[in-house]
């Protein structure tokens, strides 16, 4: 087994997702509570007991509020920069055992190859993970990597190039901005956010970023993190799906508050 990976929630409700190797079970995101995060878990066969460790894209609630319900859980490593591990201790009552990494890093977890570089959203110094395991020529054990990212309002060169040679992406396609637009629930100045460069990714700027990358290796490409209310799974597939068929890549797309199965990538 090279890489297994599922979605277990998606949305402006809360985030998770878990990754699977032959010596690991890391959470990216713990956006549930930890009673939850639980349930979740246990419909994919897992448990928090199993977890070994969670790597924080950023402090906003619904990546990171779980965390102060796995104190139960003190086996349980917590991955994150500096100044969000910060945000995050501020609202607990209790000391994680974080591992503080720089921005920008390279460091490895077991038997995971991590890289994390800086995504524009706005928080403190949110970031994307290119995960790697296996090895070159391993019959076995090929080697195979996920890129993570999400919460982005625009994509810079550095994260074009982190993400093109991954078997498998993960990536937000937050909202259509016809639908955004027509709104009436969110005000303008929200409005104004989600639609920012330091907001989410919109359906079309998810697509400008597929079509962007030339040589891309990607087996199958997850959208994520879809509004509830100013997107739908049609116009996700509609914006983005011809580019990757197109590519012969595989796609989910993840519905608002929902998961996905096992996907494994040997």
């Amino acid at each position: 087994m090279a890489l297994r990976f599922c979605i277990l929630g998606s949305g402006s409700s809360g985030n998770a997702a878990l990754l699977q190797t032959e010596n690991a079970r890391v959470l990216v995101d713990a956006g549930f509570s930890a009673r939850k995060l639980g349930q979740l878990l246990a419909a994919v066969g897992e448990s928090l007991e199993r977890i070994d460790a969670v790597f924080l894209t950023h402090e906003h609630g619904d990546h990171s509020t779980g965390i102060e319900g796995l104190k139960r859980f003190p086996h349980i490593k917590i991955f994150a920069n500096a100044p969000t591990a910060r945000a995050v201790q501020r609202g607990l009552e209790h000391q994680p055992d974080w591992q503080i990494f720089q921005t920008g890093s390279r460091f490895c977890f077991r038997d995971l190859e991590i890289d994390t570089f800086s995504v524009p959203h706005d928080a403190q110094e949110p970031v994307g993970y290119r995960f790697t395991c296996g090895a070159d020529g391993d019959l076995f054990s090929p080697r195979r990597s996920l890129a993570f990212l999400t919460d982005l309002g625009h994509a810079p060169q550095h994260v074009r190039e982190h993400i093109r040679e991954v078997d498998v992406l993960v990536v937000e396609a937050n909202h259509c901005p016809e639908m955004l637009k027509a709104d009436l629930r969110r005000p303008w100045p929200t409005k104004q956010r989600i639609g920012g460069r330091h907001g989410h990714l919109s359906n079309l700027a998810a697509r400008e970023l597929l079509e962007s990358i030339v040589g891309a290796r990607w087996r199958h490409v997850f959208f994520t993190h879809l509004s509830r209310d100013c997107n739908s799974l049609a116009a996700v597939e509609t914006a983005c799906g011809p580019v990757l068929v197109a590519r012969n890549c595989g796609f989910s797309i993840v519905a608002p508050g929902g998961g996905t199965p096992w996907h494994e990538f040997s």
